[in-house]
């Protein structure tokens, strides 16, 4: 068993910035594509971002590319996602999971462990 444990949301004026970490148990998140992903009040949870195990990959979905950056450190074993220019539709609680399979299109049944949440409100 995989345990992640996010940190770091909050809240936050439109326009300004937050760093999500996820720390995993045992220094096994570099056996892992790592990912976030975000659900909204009354949405269905959505796919953020993904990066692959030696971190060389990544995908974003259309919502946040150009504003939010995924990173890891396996050394550290924690994985990032930094949010610029927060939008109030990006108010969710966002969420760390691992994906044990090969590197690929991601899907939240791909992902086999999963944090409890941080929650990150944006205000105008």
């Amino acid at each position: 068993q995989v345990q992640l444990v996010e940190s770091g949301g909050g809240l936050v004026q439109a326009g300004g910035s937050l760093r999500l970490s996820c720390a995993a148990s045992r220094r096994t998140l570099g056996n892992y594509v790592m990912g976030w992903f975000r659900q909204a009040p009354g949405k269905e949870r959505e796919s953020v971002a993904a990066i692959s195990r030696g971190g060389s990959n990544t995908y974003y979905a259309d919502s946040v590319k150009g504003r939010f950056t995924i990173s890891r450190d396996n050394a550290k074993n924690t994985v990032y996602l930094q949010m610029n220019s927060l939008k109030p539709e990006d108010t969710a609680v966002y969420y760390c999971a691992a994906d044990p399979t090969p590197w690929g299109t991601p899907r939240p049944e791909k992902y086999a462990y999963w944090g409890q949440g941080t929650q990150v409100t944006v205000f105008s």
